[in-house]
Formats: structure tokens, C-alpha cells, sequence
């Protein structure tokens, strides 16, 4: 059936989906999501609750309702899933319920060269319908999301589930794109195990190569000690060797060291570019721009934001209107009649 986006699968369609990986009850010491059932961890559902003035109950006891109401305002709204092509919806929704709507959101705009802020604004929705191969651009989310992936430290632990979940994501979303409908999903071992930035790996520490290198505290002592033994070179055999040795160890010490430099800097930047840690461009605090505007960006002077730092109401050579940014989201759609339940 085709929704009234004119689309082949929906909401509902992808929720049997999200559900099959997320699997039932679940209470591993591990996951950094804890108490979770069916995807919701107990921490989402006791904000839930508290939103919609009810008392707090253990996750475990949520019901079917309440879970497909929380996947929607939490997920499905925030990715716009209905505004977006097929399979790159399935795709980035996934993403969200997996690591969050706002690291979801950044891998697809990393795929699209856009400024990674993690807010799908019009500019990043207009970047995806305009890609002219949905299907490629679904393998790039998908391949900046595997590198995100083996950059956390429970990759040990859940890396093989993970991978399972967006490989078989990946040829699912791929055949929406197509028209079709993809391989049924095959349950692994922690594929429904949150992934999220708090479990990143740390950078690696230039501390040895700092030591070890012109100016470090081995390097300073290293040359304090050859210089005092300097004047006796000559005078004993034992001299003329500790010399010798303080020399080959300075030299072990200063190429050790570049080599750690070398191996640190390549590490950290895979790292930086994986978990998106690249520090975005300054926030303009142009006066001209009120508080209440500049509070309304999250990100004014990323692409796709050119009104961040002009005033409310001029006109941009795109024709849009100061206020009205990437940064800016559109209030959601509410979900479609009929789509309530992800039986």
C-alpha cells in the first residue's frame, strides 16, 4: 500500500523491522543502554511517562502502545521518516534508534559533505531528495556508521552483532530504494545494543612523544647526564661506554618517540573523523542578532545556515528569510491514521 507520501513501505513497515532487531526484555551489564525492552531503555521510558504525567513504572511493563508512541515522537519524528525517500528513511531511523537521532543525522550529512551539526533541517532534506542515487548514498550512511561503530570501546562486546544489524540494514534499505521489499531479518547476538558517543574510544596520548622528543623530560635528562660525563670522556673505559650508551638511548628515545607522534596523530584522526569530533565553525555573535534569534540555531554558521548572522527578516540570496535555517527544524508530522501500531 502507498502511503500519502507516495511511498511503497511505511512507518508500520519499518517498526516490524526496527523490532526484529531490537529483540524483547533485556537487562545486560554491558549495554550501556541497561534495563531496555523491545529497543526502550528505562531511562527513555520513565522520560515518557514523566512527559505525559504518569507515574514511573519499570520499563519491563510498558505496553505495545506505549512503545510505538515513543519510537515515533523519539525517533520517527526527529528523522522526519516521513519526509524522506525510501530505504534512506528505513536508514536513518534506524540510526537513530540505535545511537540517537542527532549521531544518525550526522552520518547522513557527512555522506552529503554537508557540516555534521546532527539536526535534519531542510537544507540536509533538500541535500537527500536531490541526490541523484539513493541507494549509493544509503551505503555511505551505512559505512559512516560501521566507522563509528568500531570506534567505540564495546566494539569488543558487540561489534559482531552490530555489524550483522547494518549489514542486513543496508540490503534492506537498498531494496526499499528499488521498489522492493529485502531480505527478511536474521537475529544475531547484540545487535540491539546501544552504540552511543559515550562509549567512545579516548585519543591517544601524545605524552611519550612529548618525553622522548627535542625538549622532553627523557630527552632533557638524557643530555644533562651525557653533558656532565662529557668533560671525563677518555678517562675510563667505563666513561667512554656510558657515553656511548647515552647516546644509542637518546637516539632509540627520539626515534620511539617520532614514531609514537606519527602512530597518535593517524590514530586520533581516524577517531576525530569516526565519531565526528572535529569542532564545528564558531558560533557569530554578531549584535545584530538578538538573543532569542542566535538561541534558535544550533550551529548558525555551518553550511546550509547562511542567515545565522544577519538580521531577523533580510532576505538571502536562496530566498529564505533569516530564522529560517538548517539548524531550524519544521515541528514533525504527526503519525499517519493507521499506522499507530507496529504489529
Amino acid at each position: 500500500m502507498v502511503d500519502q507520501f507516495g511511498k511503497d513501505h511505511s512507518w508500520q513497515d519499518a517498526m516490524k523491522i526496527y523490532l526484529k532487531f531490537e529483540g524483547g526484555k533485556d537487562d545486560d551489564p554491558v549495554d550501556p543502554g541497561g534495563r531496555t525492552n523491545q529497543g526502550v531503555i528505562q531511562r527513555e521510558f520513565s522520560a515518557w511517562l514523566r512527559k505525559n504525567g504518569k507515574p514511573n513504572r519499570d520499563v519491563f511493563t510498558m505496553t505495545d502502545a506505549e512503545r510505538d508512541e515513543i519510537y515515533w515522537e523519539n525517533y520517527g519524528q526527529k528523522v522526519r521518516f516521513n519526509e524522506l525517500p525510501p530505504g534512506v528513511d528505513l536508514v536513518v531511523a534506524d540510526g537513530a534508534i540505535n545511537s540517537g537521532p542527532s549521531q544518525s543525522v550526522k552520518w547522513v550529512q557527512r555522506a552529503l559533505g554537508l557540516t555534521a551539526d546532527g539536526v535534519l533541517g531542510n537544507v540536509t532534506l533538500q541535500a537527500i531528495l536531490n541526490y541523484p542515487d539513493h541507494d549509493d548514498l544509503i551505503a555511505k550512511v551505512v559505512e559512516r556508521r560501521n566507522a563509528f561503530l568500531r570506534s567505540l570501546k564495546t566494539f569488543y562486546h558487540f561489534g559482531k552483532g552490530w555489524l550483522s544489524r547494518t549489514s542486513q540494514l543496508q540490503k534492506i534499505g537498498q531494496a526499499w530504494a528499488m521498489g522492493s521489499v529485502g531480505p527478511a531479518v536474521a537475529w544475531s547476538p547484540n545487535m540491539n545494543k546501544k552504540a552511543t558517543i559515550v562509549d567512545a574510544q579516548p585519543l591517544v596520548s601524545t605524552a611519550p612523544s612529548d618525553a622522548t622528543t627535542a625538549g622532553g623530560a627523557v630527552t632533557t635528562t638524557l643530555t644533562t647526564v651525557q653533558s656532565t660525563l662529557q668533560p671525563l670522556q677518555g678517562a675510563s673505559h667505563f666513561v667512554d661506554q656510558a657515553l656511548t650508551a647515552i647516546m644509542v638511548l637518546g637516539a632509540l628515545a627520539t626515534a620511539g618517540g617520532l614514531l609514537w607522534a606519527w602512530y597518535a596523530r593517524r590514530k586520533n584522526s581516524a577517531l576525530t573523523d569516526a565519531l565526528d569530533l572535529a569542532p564545528a565553525p564558531a558560533v557569530n555573535d554578531n549584535d545584530i542578532v538578538p538573543d532569542e534569534v542566535k538561541a534558535q540555531y544550533v550551529d548558525p554558521t555551518a553550511r546550509g545556515s547562511e542567515t545565522g548572522n544577519i538580521a531577523p527578516g533580510t532576505v538571502t540570496t536562496s530566498g529564505r528569510q533569516a530564522g529560517d535555517t538548517e539548524d531550524r527544524v519544521n515541528p514533525p508530522a504527526p503519525i499517519p491514521a493507521g499506522k499507530q501500531s507496529a504489529a
